[in-house]
């Protein structure tokens, strides 16, 4: 069953079930990949409407570290609520020592031996863990191992 179908499926439970906050955050997605698909003027495939899905999920952390420097708790949980409803559809992500790992064997590779390869590194790094891995977190992990490295 693709993405779009299970929003589908569980837009109709959440509306049966009168769960309010999961159906509207279904709808807010579903809104998205439509719009998505109107902008390319095509279809969306599996891996289109992931990163639809990730482009959401990262407003909602963005959004959680606004909110909690403006002591905002209120709105702090529901968008963390939404972040989970999100993160459910979302593939699962590579832990950090899965991600060292993929580091590690981009960098051997490469013979990289300092910071200053770092847009190489992350440049083969990225496509390999596109959708399974947060940007942040893998630039991170990068500046932190080929630091290590001197």
């Amino acid at each position: 069953m693709s993405i779009e179908q299970k929003l589908l499926e569980d837009m109709k439970l959440a509306m049966k079930s009168g769960k309010k906050a999961e159906l509207d955050t279904i709808r807010i997605l579903r809104a998205q990949i439509k719009m998505a698909s109107i902008e390319k003027n095509d279809e969306l495939t599996e891996v289109d409407v992931i990163q639809v899905l990730q482009k959401e999920a990262k407003k909602r952390r963005e959004s959680i570290e606004m909110f909690k420097r403006g002591n905002r708790e209120d709105l702090v949980k529901k968008e963390k609520s939404e972040l989970d409803i999100i993160s459910a559809y979302l593939p699962e992500q590579l832990s950090g020592d899965e991600v060292l790992k993929i580091i590690r064997e981009v960098v051997s590779s490469l013979q990289v031996d300092s910071e200053k390869d770092m847009g190489r590194v992350m440049g083969v790094i990225m496509p390999k863990v596109k959708g399974k891995a947060d940007g942040k977190l893998v630039q991170q992990k990068v500046k932190e191992y080929l630091s290590s490295l001197k």
